[in-house]
């Protein structure tokens, strides 16, 4: 089992350097390569499989400290104040 996982990641890799080095002449081309759809199938899962292992480490996530932004409410649509109220 360990060479198969060897032999995928070695396959992973060689994938990973031909996706970087080959170009494509217009933009629509790469719509219909088979290794460009290949390496954008493989990212998700590849994103997924990381944050499982940084789960399983325990690594926490930065806490992220509340910024409170007061302000007063403005409203221009009026150029005088309404008229008091008289009892």
């Amino acid at each position: 089992m360990p060479a198969v996982a060897v032999l995928c990641l070695v396959l992973l890799a060689m994938l990973a350097v031909a996706q970087v080095a080959h170009l494509h002449p217009n933009q629509t081309d790469a719509d219909h390569c088979q290794l460009c759809i290949v390496m954008h199938t493989v990212v998700p899962t590849a994103i997924a499989a990381a944050v499982i292992v940084i789960v399983q480490l325990g690594a926490s996530a930065p806490l992220a400290e509340p910024i409170v932004i007061a302000h007063q409410r403005k409203i221009s649509l009026f150029i005088r104040p309404p008229p008091p109220v008289s009892l």
